[in-house]
């Protein structure tokens, strides 16, 4: 049986909770995946709470699962797109938030491109934050929801093979899910060109392969991290066309293996890239359910956060 309560006063990554603490989150998400299947998909556990998202980058997909989540918990919900807002005008990061706290915010999800934001804020401001992504740092409830979508199908995640392939190098989510699964007990994998595996990748307790045959043939589950062009300053590969071809799956490497395999993404999807159109959309591609599970877990975070006060 897991804890009663997070170990934490915040999410701001996964090297800050337990394995404890990771349980109780999916037990918490079970029960609020019962919740948003319901033809009523609301229950008032936050109703008293008001939860602010600050996006300094722009993110739609997880901008949006919090708030659907935020608002399932019927939370008032304060949206702050920073990088069109005051901060553009030079207002510091304690600034604007010191500006939403003052209107009784309890709570604060916010992305961030600079690693160590969510940190920082936490130690000078009094609301509770969820880091929805700093840099290239962490992001952990993307990581929760990846492990959350790997139990669901495969029953548990421990002992499981995980091989998480593509641009290791300024992924967030890379990091955040090695952490998690290593905690939940899985073997990780990171596959992908040399100029896109940290050098220093080892010392986490991971396995290395560059032949992307192998790394799938080793595996009971793929992550196909998408190649992150926005935050790469010099070239790291010839080509986009190149890497699809050393590094992306298509539907005959997928029938090719000797097993079945379950194909995940964070999103969103490069198709024709990282993956082509027909293993997204396969049986064996459990990327929509990744969706549906968000939710259900940032709910989950939410809920145990605000009931700690």
């Amino acid at each position: 049986m897991a804890a009663e309560k997070l170990s934490t006063r915040h999410l701001l990554g996964i090297k800050d909770i337990n394995r404890n603490d990771i349980e109780l989150i999916f037990e918490t998400a079970d029960n609020f995946k019962e919740v948003i299947n319901r033809p009523i998909k609301k229950v008032p556990s936050l109703r008293d709470i008001t939860i602010a998202n600050i996006f300094f980058e722009n993110s739609t997909r997880t901008k949006l699962s919090f708030e659907l989540a935020e608002k399932r918990l019927s939370a008032d919900v304060v949206n702050f797109a920073a990088s069109s807002s005051s901060v553009s005008k030079g207002e510091t990061l304690i600034d604007t938030v010191n500006n939403i706290l003052s209107m009784k915010v309890d709570m604060v999800v916010m992305r961030h491109p600079y690693a160590g934001a969510g940190q920082f804020l936490s130690r000078h401001v009094k609301a509770q934050i969820v880091n929805a992504g700093d840099g290239a740092h962490e992001h952990p409830t993307q990581a929760l929801l990846d492990a959350f979508s790997i139990r669901q199908k495969l029953g548990d995640v421990a002992g499981k093979k995980v091989v998480i392939v593509g641009d290791i190098l300024h992924s967030r989510v890379a990091i955040s899910n090695i952490l998690c699964l290593q905690r939940l007990g899985a073997d990780v994998m990171v596959c992908g060109p040399t100029t896109l595996i940290p050098k220093h990748i080892h010392q986490l307790g991971v396995k290395v392969e560059h032949n992307l045959i192998k790394a799938l043939n080793w595996c009971d589950v793929a992550n196909m991290l998408r190649i992150q062009l926005e935050r790469q300053d010099i070239k790291y590969f010839p080509s986009l066309r190149e890497y699809a071809m050393m590094y992306g799956l298509n539907k005959q490497i997928l029938d090719n293996l000797d097993k079945e395999i379950i194909v995940m993404h964070p999103g969103p999807i490069n198709r024709g890239v990282e993956i082509t159109s027909d293993v997204a959309d396969s049986k064996q591609s459990i990327i929509l359910e990744q969706v549906e599970n968000g939710v259900a877990v940032r709910m989950a975070v939410l809920y145990l956060l605000a009931s700690q006060g």
